[in-house]
């Protein structure tokens, strides 16, 4: 299978205006978290978090809410190992109990690149 040649995006046209149909809208904020500062424990082996992937949720225009966070980390042994965290509780409609506090800090970090408190965008041009 030959894969695609690559076009400079300057060679590309387009037209329209891009609208959003699903009532559910869903976000997915990857951010790479320092070596060393964010340690998941499971089955009393630790694992050390090198990026989080946190996943955030509209549903029918209501605020948004992170559902889950799946983590990219080293184990013991130096592999790296993939483990995902549930945030919402089994009626969807909370928070889960029990999440530690790192992993809503790691959740908080996220929302904050994808511009929750503020960081907004202007495309080129409307400034």
């Amino acid at each position: 299978m030959n894969p695609l040649p690559l076009e400079s995006s300057m060679d590309l046209s387009a037209t329209g205006e891009p609208v959003i149909t699903q009532e559910d809208t869903q976000a997915h904020i990857g951010i790479d978290l320092r070596p060393g500062t964010l340690t998941l424990t499971r089955n009393g082996k630790d694992f050390e978090a090198y990026h989080a992937l946190v996943q955030f949720a509209s549903v029918r225009a209501n605020p948004w809410v992170a559902q889950e966070v799946k983590f990219s980390a080293k184990g013991p042994d130096g592999k790296s190992v993939g483990l995902t965290v549930d945030l919402l509780n089994e009626a969807c409609d909370g928070p889960r109990a029990g999440v530690p506090v790192a992993i809503w800090k790691v959740v908080a970090l996220a929302a904050t690149s994808a511009g929750d408190v503020g960081i907004t965008y202007a495309p080129p041009g409307r400034v």
